[in-house]
């Protein structure tokens, strides 16, 4: 039997959106950069975490047997068959059907074990009980928001639970969606990672708040005109970022100036006509 140093004693949900296409992986692990190594997803097809004394082929492997139509049930079963060290192995799938399965090898170290439902499974090992799995559960499909968050939302119910028996290090969070990376050019949707950090999980989440900072789309309620109050705010933030010497500026500068904070801090995705701000971003601004 395996030691437990080497063992990826780890806490993940796989999930799958029906009204986005979204499919995805969040995990937790007392084990640096878990996300090398657990989440594993295609668009079109779906999602796998592989975890224990985890066998990485599991991701590919189970990615090409959905593909080739075979259920999460079913691909589990082919992988698992054909593996003697299946009893160590523990290994969660959904397709982009919602169907879902999930596995947990009878030499797996306590608590170990997984539930699975429509859109979703969630597994984990080395636990310091039952409620870190099935509290992940309960969250992820009670929680409305995207597939991100409520992923998020599971990991964060499971440490309240309990959590991994052996602490906390890293996290990540894996989503593909057809297009859906940057610039529409591959499927990587969400790839975060937190390879060694003291509260990996709230670590995620500021990543992930950052990230859907940075492209997340502009909503229509906050569009404003950079006038009056507006103006002054982002004056006085601008100053605060030393974009601005001072607070005396003509439009004519102001809009150079926040074109160049634009730019320089990644947020031509937010960019909106001359004369108008998101206020996520001035909110960004002024909380420098």
């Amino acid at each position: 039997m395996r030691r437990k140093k080497d063992i990826v004693a780890t806490y993940s949900i796989v999930g799958f959106d029906p009204k986005t296409g979204e499919l995805g992986v969040a995990v937790q692990s007392k084990f640096i950069g878990v996300g090398s190594v657990v989440p594993w997803a295609k668009a079109g097809v779906g999602a796998v975490a592989t975890q224990a004394f985890a066998n990485p082929a599991y991701g590919p492997e189970g990615l090409k047997l959905m593909e080739e139509g075979k259920s999460p049930a079913e691909a589990i079963e082919i992988l698992t068959n054909s593996d003697k060290d299946k009893d160590e192995r523990q290994v969660g799938m959904v397709d982009a059907n919602g169907n879902a399965a999930t596995f947990t090898g009878s030499n797996c170290y306590d608590w170990a074990g997984g539930v699975s439902g429509e859109n979703f499974a969630a597994q984990g090992n080395i636990l310091v009980n039952k409620e870190t799995v099935t509290d992940m559960a309960e969250a992820f499909q009670n929680t409305k928001g995207s597939l991100a968050e409520r992923l998020l939302a599971g990991l964060s119910a499971a440490q309240n639970a309990g959590g991994d028996s052996r602490g906390k290090q890293s996290s990540a969070l894996y989503i593909v969606k057809e297009k859906g990376g940057y610039g529409g050019l591959n499927d990587v949707f969400i790839d975060l990672r937190v390879d060694d950090h003291p509260e990996p999980i709230k670590e995620l989440i500021r990543l992930f708040n950052l990230q859907q900072l940075y492209f997340g789309e502009t909503k229509e309620e906050n569009i404003q005109p950079i006038e009056g109050e507006v103006r002054e705010r982002l004056v006085q933030g601008l100053v605060k970022w030393n974009y601005l010497d001072n607070t005396v500026v003509d439009d004519v500068e102001l809009y150079d100036v926040f074109t160049r904070f634009l730019h320089t801090e990644n947020f031509e995705e937010r960019e909106l006509e001359q004369g108008k701000i998101d206020l996520e971003v001035l909110q960004f601004i002024e909380s420098k």
